[in-house]
């Protein structure tokens, strides 16, 4: 019997996905045009929130206790560009871990399927 490895488990499980977040809020941070939406805002708090949300994404255990997507970005007016910046940014992350092509490709998938509660406009 094969056991079921999970994109979770393959790139690393909960340490992989917390270097993930931490260069992926890093990156966020130092790029001038998204910055901005991070002005306030707890940290450390957020990176918690993501990694449980992305370790969900990818097969891992479903700890998200994070508001739903809609609520938690309603009043940042997100446009378009800047949402596919910051997804840029966490696949240039991915890849830059080794983290596999098709495994990026379902975050990324899943970035596309979430993107209308998020973009406002």
């Amino acid at each position: 019997m094969t056991a079921v490895v999970t994109n979770f488990e393959l790139i690393g499980g909960a340490p992989a996905v917390r270097e993930a977040v931490r260069r992926f809020y890093d990156r966020l941070v130092a790029d001038p045009e998204l910055a901005g939406f991070f002005s306030g805002v707890d940290l450390a708090t957020l990176k918690r929130h993501q990694v449980d949300l992305l370790s969900m994404v990818l097969g891992g255990p479903s700890n998200y206790t994070g508001r739903d997507l809609g609520e938690a970005h309603a009043h940042l007016a997100i446009d378009s560009q800047a949402y596919a910046k910051v997804g840029g940014h966490l696949v240039a992350v991915l890849a830059e871990l080794g983290v596999p092509e098709h495994v990026i490709a379902s975050v990324t998938e899943t970035l596309t399927s979430v993107s209308p509660q998020i973009v406002t406009h």
